[in-house]
C-alpha cells in the first residue's frame, strides 16, 4: 500500500523529468507551491482530490489496487 511518502516520491520524481519546478507544477495543477511541497515531502493535510491533480499534471494516477 503506498503511504503519503511514496506518492510524494513518485509526484517528485516525474516532475523532475518533466523538468519542471515545483512553482510550475502548481501552476499546472491550480494550487500552491506550498503545497505541492507539501505533497512532495509526504505531509498528510492535503485533500485527495488536490493530490490526484498534481500527480494527473505531470502524467500519474492514482488509484486503487486490490
Amino acid at each position: 500500500m503506498a503511504v503519503p511518502i511514496d506518492i510524494g516520491r513518485a509526484i517528485r520524481a516525474a516532475r523532475q523529468a518533466h523538468g519542471l519546478t515545483q512553482e510550475q507544477l502548481a501552476e499546472l495543477a491550480g494550487t500552491s507551491t506550498r503545497t505541492v511541497r507539501e505533497i512532495e515531502k509526504g505531509s498528510g493535510g492535503t485533500s485527495l482530490d488536490t493530490v490526484v491533480a498534481v500527480a494527473a499534471a505531470v502524467g500519474l494516477e492514482i488509484g486503487i489496487v486490490s
